[in-house]
């Protein structure tokens, strides 16, 4: 898990009004951990996938992702919202929590797929979406998270 997350990718105090402001402000997260060589490259990929279709996967939970030549590292940034925003959800609800992904082009197959989908096997229960609500520090997420990817 420390090699995919740790402490420095997490924010539970996100500003962020758009899900375009929150996929960058995360990204910015990636970046000081030095996960990407080069930022805007990455969150041209983000938004490149994002423009497919939405990355809301209903609960309040949206999962954007980016494979690029410029990400170092497979890596998951987790940002908690302090008001919810409009993300276009596929249940038409808002989000307040975003897992950001980082994977390097070089990946074979589906890696992020793979994490999305040890993701979303937690991510259905509610008890473990309260838990991410009221984490109260970053390192309570990491440990949260860190038998799931």
């Amino acid at each position: 898990m420390s090699c995919i997350m740790n402490e420095e990718l997490v924010n539970l105090h996100m500003k962020a009004k758009t899900k375009e402001e929150a996929i960058k402000e995360l990204a910015r997260n990636v970046e000081s951990a030095k996960r990407i060589e080069n930022y805007e490259e990455y969150v041209v990929s983000v938004f490149e996938r994002e423009n497919m279709t939405s990355t809301g996967i209903g609960f309040k939970i949206a999962i954007p992702h980016g494979k690029s030549s410029t990400v170092k590292s497979s890596t998951v940034a987790f940002g908690r919202l302090e008001e919810d925003i409009a993300w276009e959800s596929l249940d038409g609800d808002d989000v307040r929590f975003v897992f950001l992904l980082a994977i390097p082009e070089s990946c074979q197959g589906d890696e992020h797929l793979r994490i999305i989908a040890q993701l979303s096997r937690k991510l259905i229960h509610e008890e473990f979406r309260q838990k991410l609500a009221t984490a109260k520090d970053p390192k309570d997420v990491v440990t949260l998270l860190e038998d799931q990817i």
